[in-house]
């Protein structure tokens, strides 16, 4: 058939109309491609080449205020894979799989990932035994690398205030979950270009980021007060059997926790061996419960700031006090008698404290109760606080008012009460409890942030601050605190003895008895507090807490160097309490023996050497010992000076 002319030109058209659309579509394709998509997909094909090495940063160290480190890093071996160096995928998971008790499927998915560089699974942190092991097999594309591991040197001491890292060295719990974008440091890495195969491009460049170690964490607390209370702990332990038994030491005038633990303990290298209410419960800011006669601190302060008590004027105690139909009792059964506002402090007389409370009325006591922080968080930088719990408003009535007074039906924390007291002694200031005191470079040690004390507010006037440091070292010298009297050292303190309670009832024979100790009581430097709950032994604060205070404390002063001093409230000796009487051993150095026999023949001397003189003795003149310890004197010549 013949094709017209006319027919072909517009084949032709078609043709050529056809050919024009296709190769704008192709150029404004292109065009797209280069000027539009070209970058991303630029970026997605550097990606395909792109391969990172990842370097892991040094964590941070824990050290006291001092500098001793408490928490560091160790080096281990851990085990990775390069996936496309592994030759047999098979062979090699299997013989992984023996060495670190992995399933070989788990191993074989981990090293055939289309990945640059890929963990093991089972072969974190793994011992040097296995890390061995695993080198002798000689398996490619398998490298046994160096990976860091937190560790302990103090083992157990302070181990929930520390918490603990996780396989990643991430921060769990503790001071190690709170501030771990400061203490973890950042990434560094390698980028180089690869091929298909893994293998890095010639002429390819490569760029290195170092990593950034984390920053050095200086804390409030000292290690050896540390050490102090964590030896008290172990001991109430095992004379006590207690459930539980806790301490914590402050400076009251800053709000630094020096010290602060609870047993039962953990080791936070093993903290998998143990169950999770032991390790997740910082007792300290944790723990809630009626605080017992340690409370009457807060209605002592809050009736003397308002005026309505003064520690001179008469009370008279009969054993009880009624309140709206209801006896509200003395510990002390038959009453005290006659007695000072002072000596209801001294012999922490129920219903002398129920009478403030009275004086008071519920709005100021519970406003004052407030005001020392009860019934809120103290805002302390550690995990897991509690509240704690009072009496709503329109729920107190004249019993709940009374039992509030000395501490029952209320319910608080122990950091709660440590902050509490301390505003009560310090000159009135509620401090805010803290830890975490400095940061610094890892490198330069350079400080780059620090916490400064907070005063959350003024609560008591100082010269009512000073009356209750007043009544309270009476409380040590003459009541029921005498067992935390320190020779030379002027203490204050309050004890506490509060029934537990389960289920909204008392339980018959369960108690929680503490002791918060101050020293020295006109200038405190530090005050002490420790609980033990459910003691198997005769349950008093006094008994029980009092000795743990008092151990801490001596201890902590002369490692302060707080000098001994003469100018306290003279001690009150009750032999019938077991009070010892202490003497100040006289100067006889060069005295001869015959001054010696006429003067001191009472005294129990233990005479070493010969000659006609004392020229040494031990303990030294001034010194005060327990009456029927022995002095030794050791003779010699006298000087002819």
């Amino acid at each position: 058939m013949r094709v017209s002319n006319v027919t072909v030109r517009r084949r032709i058209f078609v043709a050529l109309v056809i050919g024009i659309v296709l190769y704008t579509a192709l150029i404004t394709r292109l065009g797209y491609v280069q000027l539009v998509a070209g970058p991303k997909l630029q970026e997605k094909a550097h990606e395909l080449w792109n391969r990172n090495i990842k370097f892991e940063p040094k964590r941070g160290r824990i050290l006291d205020r001092n500098g001793k480190e408490l928490v560091s890093n160790i080096s281990v071996p851990s085990v990775v894979a390069i996936p496309v160096q592994v030759k047999d995928p098979h062979d090699t998971a299997k013989k992984l799989a023996v060495v670190l008790g992995q399933q070989e499927e788990t191993v074989y998915k981990a090293i055939t990932k289309r990945q640059s560089i890929e963990r093991v699974p089972g072969g974190r942190k793994i011992s040097p035994e296995k890390a061995r092991q695993i080198q002798d097999l000689n398996l490619p594309g398998i490298f046994v690398v160096e990976d860091s591991q937190r560790f302990y040197p103090n083992g157990t001491m302070a181990a929930h205030l520390f918490g603990f890292t996780g396989i990643d060295n991430q921060g769990l719990t503790g001071l190690e979950r709170i501030y771990d974008p400061f203490l973890k440091g950042t990434q560094g890495h390698i980028s180089y270009l690869s091929d298909a195969r893994g293998q890095a491009m010639q002429g390819g460049s490569e760029e290195y980021v170092p990593p950034v170690d984390g920053m050095d964490m200086y804390l409030t607390i000292d290690s050896s007060i540390q050490s102090f209370i964590e030896r008290e702990l172990d001991q109430a332990m095992v004379a006590y059997q207690p459930d539980d038994v806790l301490a914590i030491a402050m400076n009251p005038k800053t709000g630094e926790i020096l010290g602060m633990g609870s047993r039962p303990t953990y080791d936070p290298a093993r903290y998998r061996d143990y169950p999770s209410e032991v390790y997740n419960r910082n007792l300290p800011i944790w723990k809630t419960y009626e605080p017992g006669s340690t409370f009457k601190i807060v209605t002592l302060a809050a009736a003397l700031n308002e005026g309505e008590v003064k520690l001179e004027e008469g009370f008279f105690d009969p054993g009880y006090i009624m309140v709206a139909g209801k006896r509200l009792r003395c510990w002390k059964r038959q009453g005290h008698g006659q007695e000072t506002m002072l000596e209801v402090v001294e012999n922490s007389c129920n219903p002398g404290f129920v009478t403030m409370g009275q004086r008071l009325q519920k709005e100021r006591l519970f406003e004052y109760i407030k005001k020392f922080g009860f019934g809120q968080k103290t805002g302390i930088d550690l995990i897991g606080e509690e509240n704690g719990l009072l009496f709503r408003m329109d729920r107190i009535g004249p019993v709940e008012l009374g039992t509030t007074s000395f501490g029952q039906g209320v319910s608080v924390t122990p950091i709660q009460q440590m902050a509490a007291v301390a505003a009560a002694i310090n000159g009135g200031k509620l401090m805010k409890p803290f830890v975490a005191k400095e940061w610094r470079d890892s490198v330069t040690n350079d400080i780059v942030g620090r916490t400064l004390p907070t005063e959350v507010r003024q609560v008591i006037t100082p010269e009512t601050s000073a009356k209750v440091r007043y009544a309270l070292e009476s409380v040590v010298a003459k009541g029921t605190g005498r067992n935390a009297y320190i020779e030379g050292y002027r203490v204050g303190g309050k004890t506490g003895t509060a029934q537990k309670v389960r289920n909204g009832r008392y339980v018959n024979g369960e108690y929680i008895v503490s002791f918060i100790g101050f020293a020295p009581a006109d200038d405190p430097q530090i005050v002490v507090y420790f609980a033990v709950d459910n003691p198997k032994a005769l349950a008093f604060g006094g008994l029980i807490a009092a000795p743990s205070v008092k151990n801490i404390m001596e201890s902590s002063l002369q490692y302060l160097g707080v000098p001994k001093r003469k100018d306290g409230i003279e001690r009150e000796i009750n032999r019938a309490l077991g009070d010892k009487r202490y003497i100040e051993v006289p100067e006889m150095v060069g005295l001869s023996m015959r001054e010696i026999v006429t003067a001191y023949d009472t005294l129990p001397l233990v005479v070493e050497g010969k000659g006609t003189h004392v020229i040494q003795q031990a303990p030294q003149a001034g010194e005060k010992i327990e009456e029927g310890s022995k002095i030794r004197i050791y003779l010699g010549d006298k000087s002819s000076d």
